[in-house]
């Protein structure tokens, strides 16, 4: 289903300024499935570091952990070392944060001042449709799987509001990481249940990425006149889910992912992105918020499944 545009407003892709967004298309430049798999194996263990890839830095971490797992104690002071790093990690993370509504207003301005005040009643469509899309999948679909394992979402919502606040305030889930690690854990989930499946989802469950990216690439096709087939369609849903992957917990990083699945329909002009660039920030908010309830109740189902879930516990944290 594509979005409805008002009729009183016409973009035309050859006015479209690419500039605004050339970073985030140089990021998807050469995007295809092959080459977003393969991109996954960094060339040395030390690139995965420093050629920006968060896949390859998720690849790397996985078989760093895996050897951790596998050397036991002698590796000790190398987890309490990577402890103590994130911590001032984390304070890096929102220190930066503090700069990101300058960085809002003027993506906003930039595009009332380019396509004019018209283009603000058509973002603003955009912006409820995926808030309420959010919302709906949260309380229905989440809620349908709470109820299902025998908690409810409202509660679990509630029970995490603190951290939810975080969330909001940083328009990233990275943020309230540890929070959230220590709240599942306090409301009965097993430490080793946690401290796997939070930080997998963080990078691989991202639920309001992938509504994200769906209808800002049919904003965007519908704004710049393309019509879509239902395979194309089916084909960007395709490759949002598999793209998403990489766009784990970093305010901005659905942007880049956005482009990389744009690129693998030439149809729609990738520049297009400039389109919804003053709103980004907003639309991160709502994202961020679905990805980490997602993960949250993953968590819980995923530790009932393994029977390394305190039920006692659950509810008394609940209620």
């Amino acid at each position: 289903m594509m979005l409805t545009l008002p009729n009183n407003l016409d973009f035309n892709p050859a006015t479209l300024n690419g500039e605004a967004v050339a970073g985030y298309v140089g990021e998807a430049e050469h995007a295809s499935i092959s080459a977003f798999l393969l991109d996954i194996i960094p060339t040395t263990l030390i690139s995965a570091l420093t050629e920006g890839s968060i896949l390859q830095v998720l690849f790397v971490a996985v078989l760093f952990g895996v050897s951790i797992a596998l050397v036991g104690e002698p590796a000790e002071p190398v987890v309490e070392f990577i402890d103590r790093l994130s911590v001032v990690v984390f304070r890096l993370v929102a220190l930066l944060m503090r700069l990101a509504p300058v960085g809002a207003f003027a993506a906003m301005a930039f595009t009332i001042g380019h396509y004019g005040l018209g283009v603000l009643a058509n973002l603003a469509g955009l912006l409820a449709t995926f808030y309420l899309t959010s919302l709906l999948f949260v309380l229905l679909v989440l809620g349908a799987i709470a109820r299902a394992n025998g908690f409810s979402i409202l509660r679990l919502i509630a029970y995490l509001k603190s951290e939810l606040l975080l969330v909001l305030g940083t328009s990233s889930s990275e943020a309230a990481l540890p929070p959230l690690i220590g709240r599942l854990e306090a409301a009965g989930c097993a430490p080793g249940v946690v401290g796997l499946v939070v930080p997998l989802g963080y990078s691989f469950n991202l639920d309001g990425t992938n509504i994200y990216m769906t209808l800002a690439a049919l904003f965007i096709a519908q704004a710049c006149g393309v019509d879509l087939s239902l395979g194309e369609q089916i084909m960007l849903l395709s490759v949002a889910i598999i793209s998403s992957k990489g766009a784990a917990g970093v305010t901005g990083a659905g942007f880049i992912t956005l482009a990389a699945t744009l690129a693998v329909v030439p149809s729609v002009p990738v520049a297009g992105m400039a389109l919804i660039l003053g709103i980004d920030r907003f639309m991160s908010e709502c994202r961020a918020l679905t990805n980490f309830v997602g993960n949250a109740v993953a968590t819980i189902v995923i530790a009932r499944w393994e029977g390394e879930l305190d039920k006692d516990m659950l509810d008394r944290a609940l209620r």
